[in-house]
């Protein structure tokens, strides 16, 4: 995974941290009494917690003062927790921290936050809570971008948190953990039931270790697509030029290959999904890797190294499909011979999934973005911080056509859909799909951006594959040079969920690309249970039941 990407995983985490921890804070002052730095509201009632008895106990592990008084409502796992998040570091300079805090969403999540932090005067820490992250990053010396750190480098002599506000931020996360839940339990379910249901027929013959790679040797071609002077409805006329690598099995005779594109998710490059690429292509797919210039590893870096404002451009939700649509005619002009860019596969991973769905049929849904980009306050949903992105589109290039008729087939891992294609327009896409999820996923939720978007698919070629303790990232390589990623970001052992990838994929598109009969046997959730792990389990759904995942 590139490491400027690894910023989204520091702050998924941290996220959810901010609101669990300003929800214990309310929870001591509802209970407790004391007075020191950090002031705890609650109604009428003000207590307090000092930060040097935060710091004695993550450093020494001894409790004094109010914390120690505080400490009788926590139980042991959740003081250890303290104790180790207090002093987590999250290895980002004070530089790349202060640019992705003013970019929209660094703003967005910075305003969500300062409704509980707040300063000593009662007002909203919007602009004291960005100053102590950037100050903590910058502090080294004393350990960088620690909890414990930012509350040092607060800019007042107290900070305030709001317990209401707090309580009631942990109310509405609860309630989105328990439904996320439900709809977990509801595809675990379903999935042991069309297991039984297989069990009972016909079982399909299935010979073949789709981990093996195949027959073929493949050469890497390095290629630049020159897209000069793409010209937009709204008059805007730009130069999109980018890097792909082209997979192509070598073969005894001339054929005519069948192509899988592969689309990265937002701040990846080229080799994110490269052991995808080299099993496809050593089974005898044309594979080509485009790298988005808009939202690729590059991009992120300029944001950080202070080159770009943007986290990526409102024009990158529009300007990725069209990548796709200019690759497969430049690869009709300049590989008539050795592939059929009519019959295309492609995948993508988190933005590239939200461009996979996008070329496949799924338009853009104005009336379910303007709904919920306007509450966007009072969601957990972060990967609405890119979907409420095209509102800000030019209204003429909001109706430039993505759907692109050479794709055959998707793969779509972790996408972001709720909003920004809606029930209306997921439900257009008739092609065959497959939806990846990942339980444990923060920055793309299970239920709201997966498992409820894939009851609204009507094509009966439709999958749902539910990794349990998949993460954003589960699926994604890891570049050479990234920084350390905690490990709740990652999840279980990533190579559990790539060989998922590399088995799944080569069934769904040999069975919807190659038209192989001998892979379709592999899409059930019967071979789901077959190579699913202990350590990350495996779930393979054909259709789900909408009212199993109301809440009870």
């Amino acid at each position: 995974m590139p490491n400027k990407l690894k910023l989204w995983s520091y702050l998924a985490i941290g996220a959810f941290q901010i609101s669990l921890s300003a929800s214990l804070l309310g929870y001591w002052a509802k209970k407790a009494v004391g007075a020191e730095n950090i002031i705890l509201n609650y109604g009428a009632l003000e207590f307090s917690v000092s930060v040097d008895s935060l710091e004695t106990y993550a450093t020494t592990g001894e409790l004094e003062g109010s914390l120690k008084s505080y400490a009788g409502f926590l139980t042991p796992e959740q003081l250890e927790q303290l104790k180790v998040g207090l002093i987590t570091n999250a290895d980002f300079s004070h530089l790349a921290i202060a640019q992705f805090l003013y970019s929209y969403q660094g703003e967005t999540i910075l305003d969500r936050v300062s409704k509980v932090i707040k300063t000593q005067a009662r007002q909203p820490g919007f602009y004291a809570v960005r100053a102590a992250l950037i100050l903590a990053a910058a502090n080294e010396e004393e350990g960088g971008l620690t909890p414990l750190n930012v509350l040092k480098s607060f800019p007042t002599n107290t900070l305030r948190i709001d317990s209401r506000q707090g309580f009631e931020l942990f109310k509405n996360l609860s309630r989105v953990v328990q439904k996320n839940n439900q709809g977990i339990a509801a595809v675990e379910q379903t999935a042991r039931q069309e297991r039984q249901n297989k069990a009972t027929a016909t079982p399909g013959v299935r010979d073949l270790n789709l981990l093996i790679p195949g027959k073929y040797r493949y050469k890497k071609q390095a290629l630049i697509m020159k897209d000069v002077k793409r010209k937009y409805p709204s008059g805007k006329i730009r130069d999109r030029i980018f890097p792909v690598d082209l997979y192509l099995p070598k073969t005894k005779t001339p054929q005519h290959l069948p192509l899988i594109v592969i689309s990265h998710g937002l701040g990846s490059d080229l080799t994110t999904f490269a052991y995808l690429a080299k099993h496809l292509a050593s089974h005898g797919f044309a594979v080509a890797v485009p790298e988005h210039p808009g939202s690729s590893a590059s991009q992120i870096e300029s944001l950080l190294t202070g080159l770009d404002s943007d986290v990526t451009p409102p024009q990158e939700l529009i300007d990725r499909p069209l990548d796709i649509q200019f690759l497969l005619d430049k690869l009709a002009q300049d590989y008539s011979s050795e592939i059929d860019t009519n019959n295309v596969g492609i995948i993508g991973q988190s933005f590239g999934a939200y461009t996979a769905l996008a070329i496949a049929g799924a338009e853009l849904n104005w009336s379910t973005l303007e709904k919920d980009c306007d509450n966007i306050q009072n969601s957990w949903n972060l990967s609405l911080l890119i979907q409420c992105l095209a509102l800000q589109i030019p209204d003429a290039d909001a109706e430039i056509e993505l759907q692109d008729r050479r794709i055959k087939a998707a793969i779509a891992i972790n996408p972001l859909t709720s909003s920004i294609f809606g029930q209306k327009n997921i439900s257009k896409i008739d092609i065959p799909i497959t939806i990846v999820s990942g339980s444990s996923d923060p920055i793309t939720p299970a239920l709201s951006e997966q498992i409820i978007p894939f009851t609204w698919l009507n094509n009966p070629e439709k999958y749902l594959v539910l990794l349990k303790k998949g993460t954003h990232f589960s699926t994604l390589n890891e570049s050479a040079g990234s920084i350390p990623v905690p490990e709740k970001a990652i999840g279980p052992d990533p190579k559990i969920a790539q060989a998922y990838i590399k088995q799944l994929g080569l069934a769904f598109f040999g069975t919807y690309i190659q038209k192989k009969a001998k892979y379709s046997s592999y899409l059930n959730a019967e071979y789901g249970d077959v190579i699913s792990k202990r350590k990350m389990p495996l779930s393979l759904i054909e259709s789900l039941d909408p009212e199993l995942l109301k809440l009870k």
